[in-house]
């Protein structure tokens, strides 16, 4: 949450020449509902299970960059299937950065909707305490807390080339 996620997939999936995929958009589109709505009507349990097959149809879609939502990897089997359907990347930020980005647009996400900036780092520290075992789980891991995302595009480019040449 807060991370980049998007703005860093679209400019890696134009490098790479892959099509990219924004996971919330995908369920908005597939359920004709905003994910503030499917939160605030269904819940985040069937939230989480709606998100959960949007992974799995969406590791099927050939080449691709897919931007997930900062709970993806958290729950069921998402992380096992993105990581054995493609590579994936963990864009780490410190908590204070997380927070200086999520304020302006904090009542658009349900999570964080209505909190302080006290109460936002508080959360924002006890989620990536949860979180992190499984962003860990990735096959690449980046701070970008200080990176354009530009630049973590290209140091992220510069690591795969790396390890698979």
């Amino acid at each position: 949450m807060g991370s980049g996620k998007s703005t860093f997939g679209r400019l890696l999936a134009r490098e790479l020449d892959f099509k990219f995929i924004d996971l919330d958009k995908y369920i908005e589109t597939q359920e004709g509902k905003s994910i503030s709505e499917i939160f605030a009507r269904y819940g985040e349990e069937t939230f989480r299970e709606v998100e959960r097959l949007a992974v799995h149809e969406s590791t099927k879609s050939g080449k691709a960059v897919i931007a997930t939502g900062g709970g993806v990897p958290c729950h069921f089997d998402n992380m096992e299937v993105m990581n054995k359907y493609g590579l994936t990347i963990y864009l780490k930020v410190s908590p204070e950065a997380l927070t200086d980005r999520l304020m302006p647009a904090r009542e658009h996400r349900p999570l964080i909707a209505g909190k302080t900036r006290d109460e936002l780092l508080a959360f924002i520290k006890t989620t990536l305490q949860q979180r992190t075992p499984f962003y860990e789980m990735a096959t690449l891991t980046a701070d970008t807390t200080s990176l354009s995302p530009e630049d973590s595009v290209r140091i992220v480019l510069q690591a795969v080339q790396s390890n698979h040449t």
